[in-house]
């Protein structure tokens, strides 16, 4: 073979190998903007953004939504919640409420769909909504009548939140401490179950939350005038997330590569911000932003006068909870941006 010959073949090579490589470039930027064709969203208040009624306190009532989208709209935030900034990592505007489905153009049905419902559990809580079972329930019966196929799904993720509902109702109920542990155990059960109901129904990657550290709540910190998180609540926090990654663990192995169950670490994210809450711009990282002015009102009660009986801070953005349950915008912004730093990109790899 001459010298022109080889050369000839030489550039032919490198030609195909630079094309090669933009593909495969080209191919990387596809699936790390496009990962998913649809979010659905099961779980709780901490992802609920509008399936909550009217009727019932906070959400829908002033003074909720103050900073986005600036009037109540059915999220327990003053602003945009946890669904919100996953949508938004993943290239996609936040799903509906499943509530809205017959109200809204059938086009908002092609981001999927939230079934997530303040208050509520893995098993029935004192609100009487529905627990996540039923959530998925309803998801299903989207599929029975071929909103959704199975190709959407299997394109999908799927997020689960656990917020701890149980927990309160437990304690509520008069629950002991001493039976804690056990209780624990029977709620990361059912909350396993959960996760392949959704696997039976055709998800490919199904998250789950990791329990957010409960003794940081403002509803336990108030005890102490909002100083400090309490360390045995946060003590049955870490049982149940080890409980949870045990499982979740089982579940890849007897998936054998076909479904990826992945746990979004909350718990460390929250920590992040909250032992280092002047690298997020957070000032008050413990007292919540909106609170009643006495131990039997919360944020938002009003009297029989119409009287409100909280205060709001001057500065939501600046505050790490808004209530005594759940984080501002600013606070969800914060922990988005340590689970994109640390965990976030497993929900598409």
């Amino acid at each position: 073979m001459d010298s022109h010959k080889q050369l000839f073949i030489l550039l032919c090579l490198s030609l195909v190998l630079v094309l090669l490589s933009g593909l495969q470039v080209e191919a990387s930027r596809h699936i790390k903007h496009h990962p998913s064709k649809q979010l659905f969203v099961f779980g709780d208040s901490y992802v609920d953004t509008g399936n909550t009624p009217k009727s019932k306190p906070g959400s829908w009532k002033q003074p909720y939504g103050i900073t986005f989208p600036g009037k109540p709209a059915g999220r327990f935030s003053d602003g945009r919640v946890l669904t919100d900034f996953i949508a938004k990592y993943l290239g996609l505007r936040s799903p509906i409420p499943h509530k809205f489905r017959n109200v809204v153009p059938k086009n908002y049905f092609k981001y999927g769909m939230n079934f997530a419902y303040g208050g509520t559990g893995v098993f029935d809580t004192s609100t009487s909504g529905p627990n996540v079972t039923t959530q998925i329930n309803s998801f299903n019966q989207l599929v029975q009548e071929n909103v959704y196929t199975q190709s959407d799904i299997t394109k999908s993720i799927a997020y689960v939140s656990v917020a701890g509902n149980d927990y309160n109702h437990y304690l509520a109920t008069n629950g002991s401490i001493q039976g804690f542990p056990s209780f624990i155990a029977s709620v990361v059960k059912q909350t396993a179950t959960n996760l392949v109901q959704l696997q039976k129904l055709g998800f490919k990657r199904i998250v789950v939350g990791a329990l957010q550290p409960l003794g940081c709540l403002p509803q336990t910190t108030a005890q102490n005038s909002f100083k400090s998180c309490n360390s045995t609540f946060n003590d049955l926090v870490v049982l149940h997330n080890n409980l949870l990654d045990q499982s979740v663990t089982k579940l890849n192995q007897e998936a054998n590569g076909y479904t990826t169950f992945v746990i979004l670490d909350i718990f460390e994210s929250f920590r992040s911000v909250l032992n280092n809450p002047s690298r997020h711009n957070i000032k008050e990282r413990l007292k919540p932003c909106c609170f009643g002015v006495s131990s039997q009102y919360n944020c938002g009660s009003v009297d029989e006068n119409n009287v409100k009986k909280y205060s709001v801070c001057e500065n939501p953005e600046s505050t790490f909870f808004w209530d005594r349950l759940h984080p501002t915008q600013a606070g969800w912004n914060a922990v988005y941006n340590e689970l994109k730093i640390k965990s976030l990109h497993q929900i598409l790899y």
